[in-house]
Parts: structure tokens; sequence; C-alpha cells
């Protein structure tokens, strides 16, 4: 039925039945982290200090997303096309070693938070008491990362097997049960930014666990035995040899906000940049995800039509795929522009002192400047999409490094040392997706143009 939908349908309304629950399901996963920011940065004369915590340990948070996408995109692959073949032993197989890896990735960040949470914090700030609120975040959230890395496997059991709106149920539970949480934890019971990892946690946990109830009771085609557990290098392999590139990708994001945080601390307002910076970063997820859903999307589609070798629906997957991930971006785009006042004053609740209304002044800067953007960035996102149905891993990774480094750092470097550069700082992520927007139509020019005209 799947095959004969995706074949038979009009690309461009698959394109938006296939692309919008995915960008529910990845918009929910942005609003954990602003929802933490909202709870946190309103604690009270400690809310500054720790937004600006948060804001430092937000990299390592990013790396362990990266790390479980890519990790879930290559056993969604593989299972999917276990699934296709029949083949009972290989779905065996796939499911055991996706829960075997869940668990080598908990341990390693387990190992992290427990050594090394203090350590990242202090390379960053000499603050004490961010430190400290910094590393106790970091720790918990990485210690108790079951959750997380758990949810990464077992969503991607569901949506191989065409469960998606359970895999998006799961997530839901997690999110509603983060929010009751984070109130109750850091107002009723003041516990302040351990209360709000402690609620991130136990919402991860509890999609985790609708997600396994999910799978063992709803998917009882496709099953696995103890043994499956046992590491098997072939099937580890299969599924990075499509998960890399994806983990990689996500990666730079990790190092992009790390490197972004160290060029905002060279200028003598640093820490002000830095803590407006931290509230962004987390709303412009909302609209970054929402344009990765819709990739994901390009990628899936046009993967398929690439095997059947239609060539009208080729174009039509190209064509589509790029305008309606633009749309979104320009939705997007007007939506913050018209609401930047009023999103950037949710973190401003109980707002106290000059600092933190300095905060939110630049906040509301830095979303109408940078979503000057985002039509740019769906477009480089749409192209790394067509790219990736592809199987091309090379340019797609271009593109990211064009976009979160090569182009973005030079920039920042020159605007941070202004006279006004709390204000300038902002101009660096718009032009970067300009150039990156340009350069990824001359990427996808020369991709596709013998492509095309072979089909």
């Amino acid at each position: 039925m799947l095959e004969n939908k995706m074949a038979s349908q009009t690309v461009k309304k698959l394109l938006w039945s296939m692309g919008l629950p995915m960008v529910f399901s990845m918009v929910l996963q942005a609003l954990y982290n602003v929802i933490d920011t909202i709870f946190v940065i309103n604690m009270g004369e400690s809310g500054v200090k720790a937004n600006l915590a948060l804001a430092y340990v937000f990299p390592i948070q990013i790396l362990m997303i990266a790390i479980g996408v890519g990790t879930g995109i290559g056993i969604n692959a593989l299972l999917s096309r276990a699934l296709g073949e029949k083949d009972q032993k290989k779905i065996g197989l796939t499911l055991g070693n996706g829960i075997f890896l869940g668990l080598i990735i908990y341990i390693i960040f387990l190992f992290f938070g427990l050594f090394a949470s203090r350590w990242f914090l202090s390379i960053q700030t000499n603050d004490g008491e961010i430190i400290d609120m910094g590393s106790d975040y970091l720790k918990i959230v990485t210690t108790l990362s079951f959750g997380a890395t758990g949810f990464n496997v077992f969503e991607r059991f569901l949506q191989a097997t065409g469960k998606t709106l359970h895999s998006t149920i799961a997530q839901i539970a997690g999110a509603a049960t983060n929010i009751v949480l984070d109130y109750v934890f850091i107002y009723p019971l003041k516990i302040g930014v351990q209360g709000a990892a402690y609620a991130t946690v136990i919402g991860q946990v509890v999609s985790l666990l609708v997600a396994i109830i999910f799978h063992y009771f709803m998917n009882k085609d496709v099953k696995h035995g103890l043994k499956d557990i046992i590491p098997n290098i072939h099937v580890i392999g299969e599924i990075y040899k499509v998960g890399w590139a994806a983990m990689l990708m996500q990666g730079l994001l990790s190092i992009n906000m790390f490197v972004m945080i160290r060029i905002f601390a060279l200028n003598t307002q640093g820490d002000l940049i830095n803590s407006a910076y931290g509230i962004y970063y987390k709303i412009q997820q909302i609209a970054l995800f929402s344009c990765f859903g819709l990739s994901n999307t390009i990628i899936s589609l046009l993967s398929f039509n690439v095997g059947l070798g239609d060539k009208k629906r080729i174009k039509e997957c190209i064509k589509f795929g790029i305008i309606d991930t633009v749309i979104v971006a320009l939705i997007i785009t007007v939506l913050f522009e018209s609401l930047a006042e009023g999103i950037s004053n949710l973190f401003g609740l109980t707002a106290t002192g000059e600092n933190k209304k300095q905060i939110i002044s630049l906040c509301r800067i830095s979303i109408r400047i940078a979503s000057i953007g985002y039509v740019f960035m769906g477009f480089s996102l749409a192209v790394q999409g067509i790219l990736q149905a592809y199987r091309k891993s090379f340019s797609p990774l271009l593109i990211s490094l064009l976009r979160l480094i090569i182009f973005l750092v030079p920039f920042a470097l020159i605007f941070v040392y202004l006279d006004k550069a709390i204000y300038a700082v902002w101009w660096s992520f718009p032009i970067a997706e300009i150039l990156t927007a340009l350069s990824s139509l001359l990427i996808l020019y020369l991709s596709l143009k013998k492509k095309i005209k072979s089909q």
C-alpha cells in the first residue's frame, strides 16, 4: 500500500501528507529545550546565570541528539530494507543491534557526565556559580540519558514499520510530562536548574516507555531474541554506512554552537551576547527542525522515484521539495518577525534587573535579524535532502560546513569587534545563509546536470 501510494499519489500531496507529521515530530524535539529555558530564566535572581549555564551545556545536548539521529536513520534504513525483503533474521539482528548501540551511546555519555561535566563548563567560563549550575544540569541529563538514547532507537522501530503516529504520541507524552514537571520542580519545589534537568530526563523516560509499549504490543510481526542483541559487526557497519553522514551533519550543529559561544566571549559584553544567543539558538531550532522534517521527506520520496526511474516524478520531487520547504521557512520567518516581541517576552516574565531586560531586548533583535536568513536556509536544506536521495555524502556535508562554519565564523569574528557588536553579530547568520544558498544552487546544478539528462 505504501509503495502504491508513493508511486501513484501526486508528488505535491505526498510531500505534505508525509512531511507534516515529520515536521511536527521534529518541532516537538526543539520545544523540549525552549520550554526548559523559559522556566529556567524566569526563576528569579539566579535566572540570568542559569540561562547562561544552559547555553554553555547545550552543545553536548546537541551532540547527543546528533549521534542518536545518525544511528536512528541507519537503523531505520536497514530495518525498512529487511522488512521489504521479508528477511526475518536480518530484522531480528537490526532490532537487537539497534538496542545494543543505544546502550553503548548511553554508556559513553554516562562516563562523560560523571567525569567531564565540570571540566566542560570550566573551559567556557570562570564564574563559579555558572559552573556549578551548568555542571549539575549537564551531569543529570547525561548520566540519566538512557531515556533519550533509548527513545531514539525505539522511535525508529516504529517509524520503519509505518507507525509514525505512535512515535509522535510517545513524543507528545514526554513533552507534556516535561512541561508539567518543569513548573513543579522549579517553582513549588524550588529545585532550580537541577529541577529542569530532572524534568527533561523524566520526560524522555516517559517517551521511551510509551514507545517500548507500542513496539512490543503492536509490532508483533517484528521480533528479536536476546541473542540478537549480541553485537554483529556487519549489521553495525550497515547501520553506520547510512547513518554516518547524518550524524556528522547534525554533529556540526554542536561544533557550531560551541565555536560561536567562544567567539562571542571575545567581546567585552560576551556574557550578554551569549545569554541572548542561548535563547535565540533554541528558538531558531523550531525553524531548522521544520525544514529538516521536509528535507527527510524529500529523501524518502525522491529515493523511491529514483529507484522507480520515473523521470517526470523525479523532477516534481526536486521542484516541489524545494518550493514547499521554502514556503514553510517563509511562513516561520513571517511568524517570527511579527511575534518577535511576544516570543522574547516569554523569557522575561519575571524581569527584575537591567541586565535581564537587555537580554530580552537582544533576543528580540536577534530573532528579527537572523530570521531573514530562514528562507535561504530552507533552500539549502532542501538541496541537502535531494543530494542525499541520490546517495551523495560529501556534497550535503559541504553545505553544512558552509552554513555553519566556513561562511558564518569569519563574519562573526569581524562583527564581534565592532563598536555595536551586540547588535551587529546577528547579521552574520543571514549573510552565511544567503551565501550558502547560492553555493547550494551551484552544487545542485553541477550534481544533477548529468543525472537528470541520463534518466
